[in-house]
């Protein structure tokens, strides 16, 4: 993507994802999501990707207890976060799908916006991510690592 005309991937994180970089970092898992995650949005700040960002980060966001991390994700999301024009009602029947289907509301909402969006998905939640690949949804989801490695970030 090193042609300056060409648009940026959409790429949608949930807030787990978003998060990952304050969660304890003992665990080698953990780490090397917080390291793609970080590269990710290394190149959402470059322009390669767009983050698309929807109501629900704002609204998971606020939940946060942590304040550093609330602080952080308060930040990013309008230093990097791409603010679409969703058809709420035709999101909203998509989401009360997603729900019927077994997703958790929150969750389903998320993959409602990304689905919208027509961007890529990515959670640190293997559930979630198993649940969306069983229920088909139409889009590419998966975790923060095996996006950068089909995507080759650098």
């Amino acid at each position: 993507m090193n042609d300056p005309v060409s648009t940026p991937k959409l790429v949608y994180l949930d807030v787990c994802a978003l998060s990952r970089p304050f969660d304890d970092q003992q665990q080698l898992r953990i780490r090397l999501e917080t390291a793609a995650v970080e590269l990710i949005l290394a190149h959402v700040r470059r322009g390669v990707l767009a983050l698309v960002v929807s109501p629900v980060h704002s609204i998971e966001i606020e939940s946060i207890s942590d304040p550093e991390e609330f602080e952080q994700l308060v930040l990013l999301l309008p230093e990097c976060g791409y603010n679409m024009e969703f058809g709420l009602p035709t999101t909203h029947l998509q989401a009360e799908g997603f729900v019927r289907q077994g997703l958790g509301i929150a969750d389903a909402a998320h993959v409602a916006f990304t689905v919208q969006a027509q961007a890529k998905f990515i959670s640190v939640d293997d559930r979630l991510l198993k649940q969306c690949r069983r229920i088909g949804v139409p889009i590419w989801c998966g975790t923060p690592q095996a996006f950068c490695e089909k995507e080759n970030l650098r």
